[in-house]
């Protein structure tokens, strides 16, 4: 099977930002510190620990690799280790990237890169913003 035929089998249910992830009895995930964007008082900033959960669904083996590009995406502000993971037919897989001592140098949309076997699969936004630049964030990201 190609490459292309094997990622077709392949589809991203959903990701996460988050503190950390545990693994809990009954082999359970439990994230702590969901988040959508870094709000801060002043920039820059770095987090001590940072996770990104991708969840999968499809089947087959694959090599995984997550990016933060800076908002011109010129530079990378942090890459993680190639992962492989397994998806059995039709099954479901978590893949979890940690990251440590990650700083932020300014505010802006940065760009949340998923890469599988080495190709770009999926990019989102992650926005940093201080007090003083409150307009990065839409209202219909605020928690009411």
């Amino acid at each position: 099977m190609s490459d292309a035929e094997s990622t077709k089998k392949l589809q991203l249910l959903y990701t996460l930002f988050c503190d950390d992830v545990r693994l809990e009895a009954g082999n359970k995930l439990s994230f702590m510190g969901v988040f959508q964007n870094i709000m801060v008082q002043q920039l820059p900033v770095s987090l001590i620990k940072f996770a990104i959960v991708n969840h999968w669904q499809g089947q087959g083996s694959y090599l995984s690799e997550v990016r933060i590009l800076t908002p011109d995406r010129q530079q990378p502000v942090v890459v993680s280790q190639p992962t492989r993971f397994e998806i059995a037919s039709g099954g479901f897989a978590d893949n979890i990237s940690f990251f440590v001592n990650v700083t932020f140098p300014t505010a802006g949309r940065y760009v949340v890169q998923t890469l599988i076997d080495s190709s770009l699969y999926e990019e989102q936004l992650l926005t940093v913003s201080d007090a003083t630049e409150p307009e990065l964030l839409g209202a219909s990201e605020a928690v009411n």
